[in-house]
């Protein structure tokens, strides 16, 4: 049954004003493009309202997530907020956290459309080892496009320092060594993003294409994880070291 999309919006809107991101009535009943056209609609209202639009992430690119979710996808959403490397969340601050290590990549032009993987290499600018900080605000496995509408889980982005991507080195031999309170947990390349992180870009450019949307001068993409998700609780720091590329660190205090 198609509903009506104004109305959506308002009641998604409605709906996080008071604390609830996943509205019972909307349980198993969008489309995953009514659920792209509710979430860039509460993103606008989100600027209108003081908040900045940064850029983009690609989320589901990885094997390891998709099974891990049971879609089979990549999917985008919003990022609002980034934090520095070494940043320590509130033990309250978060809901349901959890972290994605990736490649934070900064555009230098614009991106529109269909776009070779040669374009999408000559447009970046630079790239920082990074962590998508994520949110399970609601049941991620059986109402994906819930998590679509409200911003694929995004939270924060915690950011190394940027350097620039040296001709010789290709992001989907890119090696991440991922630690969980000082503890190796998981390895992985930059392939597992698409085979290659780049390729997120190229799908993005496409995608946001097909909703009057475009990559800018300026604006930061979250590639995609290397690893499968971790959550994170109160007292847990995390560290990823990213081959040729720098370390990110971030932490959730105790109390």
């Amino acid at each position: 049954m198609t509903i009506n999309l104004a109305a959506a919006i308002d009641d998604f809107w409605d709906a996080r004003m008071r604390g609830e991101f996943f509205p019972l009535a909307y349980y198993d009943r969008l489309t995953m493009d009514e659920a792209y056209r509710i979430q860039l609609a509460l993103i606008d209202r989100r600027v209108a309202s003081g908040e900045r639009h940064i850029g983009w992430k690609v989320g589901l690119t990885a094997k390891a997530i998709q099974e891990q979710f049971s879609f089979h996808e990549p999917l985008f959403a919003c990022i609002l907020e980034t934090r520095p490397t070494g940043h320590v969340f509130g033990a309250t601050e978060l809901i349901h956290p959890g972290f994605e290590t990736e490649l934070c990549v900064r555009v230098g032009r614009s991106l529109e459309g269909e776009v070779t993987l040669e374009q999408v290499r000559a447009a970046v600018d630079v790239v920082h080892p990074s962590f998508e900080i994520i949110e399970t605000r609601g049941d991620p496995v059986n109402q994906m496009e819930l998590v679509v509408a409200d911003n694929g889980q995004q939270r924060s982005v915690v950011v190394g320092a940027p350097v620039r991507l040296a001709p010789n080195v290709d992001p989907a031999q890119v090696t991440a060594r991922v630690a969980l309170n000082g503890r190796e947990v998981a390895t992985g390349l930059g392939s597992a993003a698409l085979d290659n992180p780049l390729n997120s870009i190229k799908w993005l450019a496409q995608k946001l294409g097909e909703y009057g949307r475009s990559l800018r001068p300026g604006d930061i993409i979250m590639t995609g994880s290397f690893v499968r998700q971790f959550p994170l609780h109160p007292g847990d720091g995390a560290m990823a070291e990213f081959s040729g590329i720098g370390r990110v660190e971030v932490g959730i205090a105790k109390t």
